[in-house]
């Protein structure tokens, strides 16, 4: 029995997709897919840095095609950029929040030290130190940067005036909160990057010398909290 031609015009132009399938591929969703290159970015940039940071080996961390990573960000500054945003403004609220709690500033000071080992462990440090370093000879990624160090170093000084103003200690003029919060980060700025070159041989220093400050805050949280003494009055005696 033979099979009855059908003539190309009368055949339909699509065919009608089986009930049981989608009419239409669903397409990723744009957030879960920046996260995850958001995600693989921060891997590879905490620990092969930035000069080896490469979209295709991002994008394969992250399993997307890696057209998607200029799709979402554009250049490779933009993305570094959305990689720092995306951690530090964890960390900045984080901070705030420290400072603004209740409690002795020995007991901040503590906290500190512990989030710092947090941010070492999790690759933050080295992530920061990467685009500090790479800032140097690039100045449209300086420009970005720079804001977001500067944000850390005003949580630093609004901590540094609250706590003035809580001692109520006579230091000498140049001892201004300005001086002291700039003493304080750049120290620590200059500890992480000493941290990543040295390892626990630089920890063990670092240790000491923030073991000194968190003594110095216990000693003036202590007076701090003794009552003030009142100047002695002398009574007159009833003869004179």
């Amino acid at each position: 029995m033979s099979v009855p031609s059908v003539k190309k015009s009368t055949l339909p132009r699509h065919r009608t997709a089986p009930a049981s399938q989608p009419d239409h591929v669903q397409p990723p969703d744009p957030v879960d897919t920046r996260t995850r290159i958001l995600a693989a970015a921060f891997r590879c940039l905490s620990t092969q840095g930035y000069a080896a940071l490469s979209a295709r080996e991002i994008a394969r961390d992250a399993g997307v095609n890696h057209a998607l990573i200029n799709y979402y960000f554009g250049t490779k500054d933009q993305l570094v950029i959305a990689v720092l945003d995306a951690a530090n403004q964890h960390l900045l609220q984080r901070q705030r929040e420290m400072y603004a709690a209740p409690g002795r500033f020995a007991e901040k000071w503590a906290q500190a030290r512990a989030f710092y080992e947090d941010d070492v462990n999790s690759g933050f440090v080295r992530l920061q130190a990467e685009l500090y370093a790479a800032s140097l000879s690039n100045p449209g990624l300086r420009e970005q940067f720079v804001p977001r160090i500067t944000a850390w170093k005003q949580v630093v000084l609004e901590a540094v005036r609250e706590a003035l103003q809580a001692y109520a200690v006579d230091l000498p003029p140049a001892f201004t909160a300005d001086a002291l919060a700039s003493l304080i980060s750049e120290f620590w700025l200059g500890m992480e990057f000493a941290r990543l070159i040295g390892g626990e041989t630089e920890k063990a220093r670092h240790d000491l010398a923030l073991d000194a400050v968190q003594q110095l805050l216990t000693a003036l949280d202590q007076a701090a909290a003794r009552p003030a003494r009142r100047p002695a009055t002398r009574t007159k005696s009833p003869k004179g």
